[in-house]
């Protein structure tokens, strides 16, 4: 847990074709007491948005409004990076969506460079596709989620089954709600002021908020341990992203879901 930039949950609606072709929703789960900040244009001289996590610098989600893109990370499992070589998993969703797939494609084929990170899934997408980039300490991989709703996890794209997830283990949590974010897609409607945020959202929002199950409770969405050492591991705050095919971006955020934290729309102009 000494690199956890990142999220535990994102799940992705890709419809090139629609009025807004992508709907992104993450969840990112930390440890409470980890410091950071709200989104916002965190990195002079860049035109990113996104969370800051103030122990490393990196996000666990970053936009880029001029380019229509967002990158993101989550958490992976495998071997550590050796402690005197490791670099923050924060940096990676920054240069997703500043640079695109081309990013994703660099790392994959620099084995001395991925060597230096944790075990992640980075996602880079974009109005016309998704890029996902697994990174299990030994091997890299790098896949192309076709138009459809997936869900990702720390265990990786589980959701829907796949040639690339039939060889793992069931994941709960996608496979109880991935059904259900895939048969309620919402209209995403960029604009905040002819739009509230049930009208562009519908069901996902209470999908987000946990559709009724128990934070403690296996398969959850959104999450809360107390560990032994009397930390608390859990969901820290839900991003909700839409990119238009006209350009416009919505961006809406609540921190802190377990306490039911209020959502508000991030500038972006």
């Amino acid at each position: 847990m000494a690199d956890s930039e990142a999220m535990c949950t994102v799940v992705l609606s890709l419809q090139p074709e629609a009025p807004v072709p992508l709907l992104l929703l993450g969840v990112r789960d930390e440890f409470t007491g980890r410091p950071w900040q709200r989104p916002a244009r965190h990195w002079p001289g860049s035109a990113l948005i996104g969370g800051l996590d103030e122990q490393a610098g990196g996000t666990w989600l970053a936009v880029h409004p001029e380019q229509s893109r967002v990158g993101c990370i989550l958490n992976g499992r495998g071997e550590f990076a050796p402690p005197d070589r490791r670099r923050s998993r924060g940096e990676l969703p920054l240069r997703a969506a500043a640079e695109g797939q081309a990013a994703l494609k660099e790392l994959h084929q620099a084995p001395e460079t991925l060597a230096r990170y944790d075990p992640f899934y980075l996602v880079c997408a974009d109005l016309s596709s998704v890029l996902l980039l697994g990174w299990d300490g030994v091997t890299a991989d790098l896949t192309e989620l076709e138009p459809a709703t997936h869900v990702l996890t720390n265990a990786g794209h589980m959701y829907p089954p796949g040639r690339d997830n039939l060889d793992k283990p069931p994941d709960e949590k996608a496979a109880r709600f991935g059904p259900k974010f895939a048969a309620r897609r919402p209209p995403g409607d960029p604009d905040p002021k002819t739009a509230t945020l049930t009208d562009a959202w519908g069901d996902w929002l209470g999908l987000a908020a946990g559709d009724g199950i128990s934070a403690t409770e296996p398969g959850a969405i959104i999450v809360r341990r107390e560990l032994p050492d009397g930390r608390i591991y859990g969901s820290t705050s839900v991003t909700l992203v839409a990119l238009a095919a006209d350009g416009r971006l919505r961006y809406d955020f609540q921190p802190d879901p377990q306490a039911g934290g209020d959502w508000y729309p991030v500038e972006t102009a």
